[in-house]
């Protein structure tokens, strides 16, 4: 049985999946392109669903080829677009919004106003990041915010946030995804989101 690596670019436009053999040498790839969703000038959103399918069905196509057959992946690299921004349910593994792009500018005036605030200080000296809508931590607030009940519900242990990069494809279980969950679900975040408390509308301060 040949060993193959398998390799997936869940890129802003397209999802690409390549299948390598054991001397790094290509050997099968398959792309898939999906929707871009600009609800207003400056936002650009993506379905989750369109994401995860677009993975599963090029990483299938590969997995299927030919090319090496009896083909056993020893091992899996993953790509993606850092900070789009998506929250789902833990309870379910279900998305609430769609994805916020990397490139979406929704939260500008959030950022200016916290940057007016005298927070930027606090932020760059925690992240080492400017606050700019780049980064993920306003993305998941305007979310919260405008989510009917997001905020509400937003408790320790209930919501969980991070790029998109679906818990399913690993084949967990909502109630694996659970049990395996951070204990506090701030550290569900990536490390590069611009620190920010969920609960309220303020930099996080603790």
């Amino acid at each position: 049985m040949t060993s193959a690596l398998l390799v997936v670019d869940q890129g802003t436009t397209s999802t690409r999946a390549i299948l390598f053999d054991e001397r790094a040498a290509p050997v099968a790839s398959a792309r898939r392109e999906f929707r871009q969703i600009y609800p207003h000038p400056g936002w650009i959103e993506h379905d989750p669903a369109d994401l995860w399918e677009t993975t599963r069905e090029t990483m299938r196509e590969v997995l299927a080829s030919t090319a090496l057959g009896g083909t056993s992946v020893a091992a899996f690299g993953l790509t993606n677009q850092r900070e789009t921004t998506l929250v789902w349910s833990r309870a379910d593994g279900e998305p609430i919004h769609n994805a916020i792009v990397w490139q979406d500018r929704r939260t500008a005036a959030h950022c200016a106003r916290l940057k007016a605030e005298g927070h930027e200080p606090m932020i760059r000296a925690r992240t080492g990041l400017l606050l700019d809508p780049y980064f993920s931590a306003t993305k998941i607030a305007w979310i919260l915010d405008h989510v009917p009940g997001a905020r509400a519900r937003a408790r320790p242990g209930s919501k969980a946030g991070a790029t998109p990069w679906p818990a399913r494809c690993c084949g967990l279980r909502p109630e694996d995804r659970a049990r395996r969950a951070p204990a506090s679900p701030a550290q569900d975040f990536a490390p590069r989101a611009a620190l920010h408390d969920r609960r309220a509308r303020r930099p996080a301060v603790h």
